[in-house]
């Protein structure tokens, strides 16, 4: 994190997933699976991805469609931010959906001024 880096989206440079009907777009990735990463996630409609563990935390916008999980349904412009050690099982109806999404990037100690900002 202490170096400027930036890239350009291709919806022609998604990558498959683990998971049948989702498929990735690397911006930024330290790690295999369970990864510090940037990424933009697509999943086709009626796709959906296995239950798993948020280790480092969890945070992400949809960009696109509906993204739901078993804590309710999110439409395009929702933010989510699931905290350290939280458990989901994502899954999307038939609108699909893009979300940009950060993983493995929240600390236990958050530190001095980390007081929430609202806008």
């Amino acid at each position: 994190f202490n170096v400027f880096t930036s890239t350009n989206f291709s919806p022609t440079k998604y990558i498959p997933s683990p998971s049948n009907g989702v498929n990735r777009f690397l911006l930024d990735r330290i790690g295999t699976e369970q990864a510090r990463a940037t990424t933009i996630v697509q999943f086709a409609p009626h796709s959906t991805f296995p239950k798993h563990t948020h280790i480092g935390g969890e945070e992400f916008v949809v960009l696109e469609g509906t993204f739901c999980d078993e804590y309710g349904s999110f439409p395009k412009g929702t933010y989510v931010r699931n905290p350290i050690g939280s458990a989901h099982a994502p899954y999307v109806e038939g609108d699909g959906c893009v979300i940009m999404v950060k993983l493995l990037q929240m600390a236990d100690d958050v530190g001095e001024g980390t007081a929430p900002l609202y806008v």
